[in-house]
């Protein structure tokens, strides 16, 4: 009995400061998980109303892709500063040491997440080949961060952990994968689980992610696809999925790396000196490769990935490469945007090529080979990247084959250089007068 005692006492289970600190954690991560899930209804919406009017118009992206790229920087720009690009480097960059609490606010915040929600929206209503959930990483860290306020006093140092907790909580509610949501905060964001952000944090991202399921239903991202029994033969369609993925997600990963760095070759002064002449010119290249597919590369690439998945509509062979170059032009217009449903569009893109290859392995498998390959070869986050895959198709047989790719895609990618998010990241901290943290030399 008297173990009993002392494991109550231990764990704060009678302690009235504790479960405050612990309702405060839980209601800040509901509050997530309604936002997320408001945005996702939103972007569908943007989406829709898209698609509507360049099918009636067929001329309507020409004129409204160079003018919302050029009005979003603007915004962007003027009044929301921190919100461009994906957001998961600025979440990253507020979770370093190196950064100050004072210096926080410079990439989360409620005014960056009003902004990344807004814009967010309007690019992909404009036909950005942007996506939705990295910017509800941002957004939930941005949620989360806002009720420090209200956590005890001696809770006010912890206040990062809440970053952590809902950036994870912002992927766990945007693609329904709880599970996912916790190995993305620990292999992405935190790179290591302290104690102390074990239980009621973790706690938060699976109640983000059942408040997500609460509003939207129990659904698979991609729906339930039948994918037949994995047997050896997916031994070579594997292995060339891994190199190709790799390859292309490494050269990816670094055209937005060296296209985000602040050049000295004459694009990038002209960027510099021109940042909105910049934001209509790559307007105009997403409107001529949307046109170019029929529209195919418009957006987020979530209806065409599901169509292709499911056998509805099929993609053409230059689909990847086209929605490659508009990935790369959305992103570097300067816009709020993300790239993790633009990158499993990629995937399955090059997919369509591989199973050309191999016609006679199932196409399914060769779709989510690739799809978990690109991206952990552009993230250069491998068990993210597979169960985020795994979960979306309810592919649960093709657990092994799944994370031999993510992982072989990946190292395939670190030759091309170090990880995205963390490159993109040590910008952030750069441009805000932050300085980034480096390793002893005989680390690098």
């Amino acid at each position: 009995m008297r173990h009993f005692y002392r494991s109550i006492y231990r764990h704060r289970l009678t302690d009235r400061s504790a479960w405050k600190e612990r309702a405060v954690i839980w209601i800040a991560a509901a509050v997530t998980g309604l936002v997320v899930v408001l945005f996702s209804r939103l972007t569908e919406y943007a989406i829709r109303f898209f698609s509507t009017t360049v099918h009636q118009y067929g001329w309507f992206p020409l004129l409204i892709c160079p003018a919302a790229g050029v009005s979003i920087v603007w915004l962007t720009r003027k009044y929301f500063p921190g919100a461009e690009g994906s957001g998961i480097p600025q979440v990253i960059a507020a979770l370093r040491e190196e950064t100050s609490s004072e210096q926080i606010g410079l990439f989360v915040s409620l005014r960056i997440a009003f902004g990344k929600i807004l814009l967010g929206i309007a690019g992909l209503a404009a036909g950005f080949s942007i996506g939705r959930e990295g910017p509800s990483v941002q957004v939930g860290a941005s949620v989360m961060h806002a009720f420090r306020r209200f956590l005890p006093t001696y809770s006010q140092r912890y206040t990062k952990h809440l970053i952590l907790a809902g950036g994870a909580a912002g992927i766990a509610a945007a693609f329904n994968t709880p599970l996912a949501g916790i190995v993305f905060a620990i292999e992405e964001l935190g790179k290591r689980f302290e104690e102390k952000t074990n239980g009621v944090l973790i706690s938060a991202i699976v109640l983000a992610g059942l408040i997500s399921i609460s509003f939207q239903g129990n659904y698979i991202y991609f729906g339930r696809l039948a994918v037949s029994d994995v047997t050896y033969r997916i031994l070579w369609p594997a292995l060339v999925c891994a190199l190709i993925c790799g390859l292309a997600g490494g050269l990816f990963s670094q055209m937005l790396v060296k296209g985000a760095q602040p050049g000295k070759d004459w694009l990038g002064r002209q960027r510099r000196a021109h940042p909105y002449r910049w934001a209509g010119f790559c307007g105009l290249m997403v409107a001529l490769l949307g046109m170019v597919t029929s529209g195919a590369s418009f957006g987020s690439g979530y209806l065409f990935t599901q169509g292709a998945l499911e056998g509805n509509w099929s993609m053409p062979w230059f689909y990847a490469p086209v929605k490659f170059a508009a990935t790369v032009f959305s992103f570097l217009s300067g816009m709020p945007g993300g790239i993790f449903a633009p990158c499993l569009a990629i995937g399955v893109g090059i997919g369509v090529d591989v199973h050309n290859l191999f016609a006679a392995t199932n196409a399914l498998s060769i779709y989510a080979l690739c799809m978990a390959g690109f991206l952990a070869a552009v993230t250069q986050a491998p068990l993210t990247s597979f169960i985020i895959v795994m979960e979306m198709i309810d592919g649960h047989e093709m657990v092994i084959s799944l994370m031999a790719v993510a992982m072989l895609a990946s190292l395939i990618s670190r030759l091309f250089g170090m990880p995205l998010y963390s490159a993109l990241a040590d910008l952030q901290l750069t441009r805000c007068e932050v300085k980034p943290v480096l390793p002893p030399a005989n680390e690098q």
